[in-house]
């Protein structure tokens, strides 16, 4: 089946799907500035190309709409080439169901969607955004450009061996430690998290730490995101892929069985017992999990590359420190993609183009994204631009943890610059051997069934992984097959 004629059967089932996502969707149904887009009676591009986007978590100062901005001013002698981002309220749900509902309506004139990287291939099976123009092998600086974006990141963005979008920022699971309390237990450097550690080394730090929780108050182990929404699908991907389960092949297809989902499962269960979880971890999302580290209740910490830059905020640079996370470590991210309705689908990816170049991927990881490019991870990476630069540093104004509040008074300085310069070394091999979640149009109802299953078993403290894996072996079969 062409795109095109995809587009079409689109369109056709447009009247009819989704109607209870609709209903979400109202936000992203309107302009920018709550009213409806202008009439357009003689199909010419009217207003700003429309980039929609979820919210900024980094406190940076919202480092994606100051590279519009810059975008703008380079083109400011072009009214027509103007850009403005929308962003989107509530979390990674609400965002996809509102971009599903509008684009499926055609009821807000998008150009351009950040779409996080599990969700391309159902936008792309859907018709809902463009493929990138075929243009053959590239040669000279086009080779060169494409070659910068880190190989398993670019994959991200490919669904049945089209590309439909351009990596914008990655994102993944790092180790955040406590050297502070380590020493206070007498725990030599030598003991403490290297490139090579492992989840049984962390268990025996814990040992050694001495921590025992029972409370939520109470110090504990280390602490993630085992809430029931898309933090704890990550989690329990990290400890599948871990003991080498694999869910699906490259085309979306179920590859695995009961046996290989109890090993997975009873490998999550063993990091949440031997490693003396947060009580509360089971309630905490992003935002409460790094609360509970800064405010000492946990030694070890499991999060994002944006965590980094929002500790130098709240604890004294001596305090923390980041490696590797034992094990594997699953990508994160978003990618800019062109919908499929775009008038304007040329000036689209002109823009995308500069908001994934090179110097922009540099402002980014300056505001604490992980940037896409193999290049921002040497010491020959090209500068931020530098209005954009200024922007993110304004004199005198600390910024605040996204989520976390204000930052407390007194706030320390980040740590400098030869720690920065070995986290990026650290960020940077990390995502070399990252992996991914299931690649499926089917995604919404896998991770769905996924953590309501792991939620219960969390729940149930250490309940019998046979059954449990039979049961999620069942529901994964069908939902994997579309059913």
């Amino acid at each position: 089946m062409t795109w095109g004629d995809r587009r079409e059967r689109r369109r056709t089932r447009a009247a009819v799907a989704l109607g209870c996502l609709l209903a979400l969707a109202c936000a992203a149904c309107t302009g920018p500035d709550g009213t409806p887009p202008p009439a357009d009676p003689d199909g010419a591009p009217e207003g700003p190309i429309i980039v929609a986007s979820g919210l900024d978590v980094t406190g940076s100062g919202s480092v994606r709409q100051q590279l519009v901005e810059e975008w703008n001013r380079q083109h400011a002698g072009s009214p027509a080439r103007q850009a403005k981002l929308v962003e989107l309220p509530g979390g990674a749900d609400q965002q996809r169901s509102q971009l599903l509902g509008a684009l499926q309506s055609g009821s807000a004139r998008y150009d351009v969607v950040n779409l996080d990287i599990t969700w391309i291939p159902e936008f792309a099976e859907a018709g809902l955004i463009r493929p990138l123009p075929a243009t053959g092998t590239p040669t000279g600086a086009a080779a060169e450009d494409e070659l910068d974006v880190i190989r398993e990141v670019h994959a991200t963005t490919v669904w049945k061996g089209r590309s439909y979008a351009r990596p914008f920022n990655t994102d993944v699971g790092l180790l955040y430690y406590r050297p502070d309390l380590m020493a206070k237990a007498d725990m030599k450097a030598d003991k403490q998290p290297t490139a090579k550690w492992t989840w049984d080394q962390l268990y025996s730090s814990v040992k050694t730490l001495g921590v025992n929780p029972v409370r939520p108050a109470d110090r504990a182990g280390w602490t993630t995101q085992l809430k029931q929404y898309e933090g704890l699908t990550v989690n329990t991907i990290e400890a599948f892929a871990s003991v080498g389960v694999e869910l699906t092949d490259g085309e979306g297809r179920y590859v695995s069985d009961a046996g290989e989902l109890k090993k997975g499962l009873d490998e999550l269960l063993d990091r949440v017992e031997r490693g003396r979880v947060q009580p509360a971890a089971p309630t905490s999302d992003e935002t409460a999990s790094l609360t509970d580290f800064a405010e000492g209740r946990a030694a070890f910490l499991r999060h994002w590359p944006y965590v980094y830059k929002a500790l130098g905020h709240l604890m004294q640079p001596l305090e923390y420190s980041v490696n590797r996370l034992p094990g594997k470590s699953v990508l994160g991210g978003q990618n800019l993609a062109v919908t499929a309705d775009s008038s304007r689908a040329a000036d689209a990816r002109a823009l995308i183009t500069f908001l994934t170049s090179r110097k922009s991927e540099s402002c980014l990881l300056d505001a604490g994204f992980a940037a896409t490019r193999a290049s921002s991870y040497t010491s020959a990476r090209a500068p931020c631009w530098p209005r954009v630069a200024a922007a993110l540093r304004p004199a005198g104004d600390a910024p605040k943890a996204a989520g976390s509040g204000a930052p407390r008074e007194g706030a320390p300085k980040e740590q400098g610059a030869a720690a920065r310069a070995a986290y990026i070394r650290t960020l940077g091999a990390v995502l070399d051997e990252a992996v991914q979640r299931p690649r499926t149009p089917y995604y919404g109802a896998f991770t769905q069934v996924l953590q309501s299953r792991v939620h219960e078993l969390l729940a149930a403290g250490r309940p019998d992984t046979a059954e449990a894996a039979a049961r999620l072996d069942d529901e994964l079969r069908d939902v994997f097959a579309g059913r």
